[in-house]
């Protein structure tokens, strides 16, 4: 059942259509406007269009959505190829006139390595939890071209959850092994999705990890709201 694609699908067709609607893990709510999933380059935040200007070479798009990375990479004549799980999201792609698009999970095969992979809209998710952190560095590692970078968004939530005053920690629930590790619903025209696992992490975790599997970690980007952008590199 795909959501998502579907979402974007009546969108870029004109057909009726309403918010996508998820739910997470820790008792939230929230609805993402369709347009905004088509927003312009002038629209995106300052972290997207840091990340679009630091893309070179060969440049793989992963989670891509509707392709609005993609489209402008493309336009500013970027050999860019998209991906995304999403039949839906692929056809509105390729709709849209991307020339590389492929419906998959990016830990499957492809057929070449790349130069810049781009992981926005918190990119760090797919790891799915903490424990999938290090294949997950790993697939992407096996994808880089010799000197290639990865170019990913992550969040820290750690502000979600209530401070304590006297030691200046915060109450995270025992039943988890990291706070970031959170689980969404999504919910289109009464349609529900499967529960799946995302990942939030923060800066100096994704740092560490990344060290252990042999890259580098940069602070690229620090945005307004306790996300960042971040380049990891083979050492």
């Amino acid at each position: 059942m795909d959501i998502f694609g579907n979402a974007l699908l009546d969108y870029w067709h004109g057909r009726e259509f309403e918010d996508l609607t998820t739910y997470s893990s820790l008792d939230e709510e929230d609805r993402i406007p369709l347009d905004y999933l088509f927003r312009s380059h002038k629209q995106m935040p300052t972290l997207e269009q840091k990340a679009l200007s630091l893309c070179r070479g060969k440049v793989l798009d992963i989670g891509c959505g509707a392709g609005i990375h993609a489209m402008y990479l493309q336009e500013k004549g970027v050999d860019v190829t998209a991906i995304d799980i999403s039949p839906g999201a692929a056809e509105v792609c390729r709709l849209r006139g991307l020339k590389k698009v492929y419906c998959q999970d990016f830990r499957l095969a492809l057929p070449e390595t790349y130069d810049s992979l781009l992981l926005l809209m918190n990119g760090t998710g797919l790891a799915g939890n903490l424990k999938g952190l290090g294949p997950f560095l790993e697939r992407l590692k096996s994808l880089l071209a010799v000197q290639g970078q990865i170019l990913i968004e992550g969040t820290d939530i750690l502000y979600m959850f209530e401070s304590d005053e006297q030691d200046g920690g915060h109450w995270i629930p025992e039943n988890t092994d990291y706070y970031g590790e959170v689980s969404f619903e999504m919910v289109y025209k009464g349609q529900k999705s499967e529960r799946f696992p995302w990942l939030y992490l923060d800066f100096n975790t994704l740092a560490r990890a990344a060290n252990y599997h042999g890259m580098s970690c940069e602070m690229a980007y620090e945005g307004p709201s306790d996300n960042y952008l971040a380049i990891l590199q083979r050492l």
